[in-house]
């Protein structure tokens, strides 16, 4: 894997350890066990890791606000991988979340050079009818980045705070690197943040589902927000061992020092710049503290995002699926019939010749039509179980994983393409 990941290649990843050691993903494993009732990507491994979800889910138990964002680039046909993220959007939303689906338009246009209108036109025909069809919530909140102010004038602000060098660092930009696409970076750190306005709340924590390969979007939003707060807590010991809090102020008036020291409990200590804090016995509630402050004095106080990260799925011919190889991948606007075919003609985790498939077994783990059960066709677990299980021992062979999978990808996009139908007519119930 190389040392950077790039959100606009169509670079395979194949070794997602090294994500954990490399960029301090850390595993999804320690979440699942505190989720009631996770979604079946959750359950299956097919979310591996997360950064920061601990926050994400102990304000979903705990009955406080949290968001879920995450956006589409308008720039072909909307396919399984898109739909991974959407269900993962409507999931969060039905916990509760205030769910936000940005379509990014600025970005096709910079990156992709897809004009405006046509932007729009794939945007509301392939993403958000396919969204809505899917069960997403009017409650929610869809939008186009070009035509949200919110966003345009948060990633002017976010702006002040990178330079060339920390967005080469990050993405690998050079010199033959366009402003407007490295602007269009700049407003998807604006849609991550967006859900923390005040119009929509304040902070709260927020979680983000992409692909491993988006990873660089997160961390430069992170290190944003946190560059955008007035203030910054660090832990410290006295010469005596003793632990204590700094308030220490990037950009808070005095003022805001003098109120904080006025309204935290206990023992306190004010200098010009910043405030110590001891026997503290509960840092979050120091930290709302805080925020609350900063609030009044004008500031963000973002909470850093957190995100789950999701495996891709495999090309239906083998290696990395592809918008622009239509054999590798299937559109949900496709016809259910060719995509049944599709299916068919997949590549399959089968042994050379049936004899060896009885005596050997398949390999499911290598099979793109086993991934596709995985992924998207079935729902109970103890079935995914039994086909796995049949296929390892040679009991099961390769035709007919394909005809369930062909019989049920096409009964899902028949089913999904008139439910298309119905979302179109309820468009008008969405900001758009």
């Amino acid at each position: 894997m190389n040392a950077k990941i790039d959100p606009w290649s169509s670079t395979n990843i194949l070794n997602y350890s090294k994500l954990f050691e490399d960029f301090g993903i850390m595993p999804f494993d320690s979440m699942y066990s505190r989720i009631d009732n996770p979604h079946r990507l959750m359950r299956r491994k097919v979310i591996f890791g997360h950064r920061s979800y601990e926050y994400v889910l102990d304000a979903m138990q705990n009955n406080e606000p949290f968001a879920v964002m995450s956006g589409f680039m308008p720039s072909g046909r909307i396919h399984l991988g898109h739909k991974m993220v959407m269900e993962e959007i409507i999931w969060h939303q039905q916990k509760g979340a205030d769910a936000f689906v940005g379509i990014a338009d600025r970005e096709a246009h910079a990156v992709r050079g897809i004009s405006w209108e046509k932007c729009r036109e794939i945007g509301i025909n392939e993403y958000i009818i396919s969204l809505i069809a899917l069960g997403f919530e009017p409650s929610g909140h869809i939008y186009f980045q070009s035509r949200s102010e919110n966003v345009k004038d948060l990633s002017f602000e976010l702006g002040s705070k990178v330079n060339f060098s920390e967005l080469s660092a990050i993405y690998g930009f050079t010199g033959e690197t366009s402003v407007s696409h490295m602007v269009s970076a700049v407003t998807q750190s604006a849609d991550i943040l967006q859900p923390q306005l005040e119009k929509y709340g304040g902070p709260k924590p927020t979680v983000i589902p992409v692909g491993a390969d988006q990873d660089p979007h997160i961390r430069l939003t992170r290190g944003l927000g946190h560059k955008m707060n007035m203030f910054k807590i660090e832990g410290r010991e006295d010469k005596d061992g003793n632990r204590y809090f700094s308030i220490r102020s990037k950009a808070a008036p005095q003022e805001a020092l003098e109120e904080l020291n006025s309204i935290i409990p206990g023992n306190t200590k004010l200098f010009e710049g910043h405030l110590d804090v001891f026997e503290v016995d509960n840092f979050e509630k120091l930290l709302k503290t805080v925020r609350d402050v900063e609030l009044r004095y004008g500031g963000y106080a973002f909470v850093p995002p957190a995100a789950t990260y999701h495996r891709f799925m495999s090309g239906l011919q083998g290696g990395k699926m592809s918008s622009s190889i239509p054999e590798s991948h299937i559109a949900l606007l496709e016809d259910p019939k060719d995509a049944a075919k599709k299916v068919k003609r997949a590549k399959t985790g089968g042994r050379i010749s049936l004899e060896e498939q009885k005596k050997m077994g398949g390999e499911p783990d290598k099979c793109s039509v086993y991934e596709l059960l995985l992924f998207h066709l079935i729902e109970d677990d103890v079935e995914l179980l039994q086909i796995r299980e049949e296929c390892i021992t040679g009991q099961r062979m390769c035709g007919s994983c394909k005809n369930l999978a062909a019989e049920r990808m096409e009964k899902f996009l028949k089913d999904h393409q008139e439910k298309r139908e119905i979302a179109r007519e309820r468009l008008d119930e969405y900001y758009l």
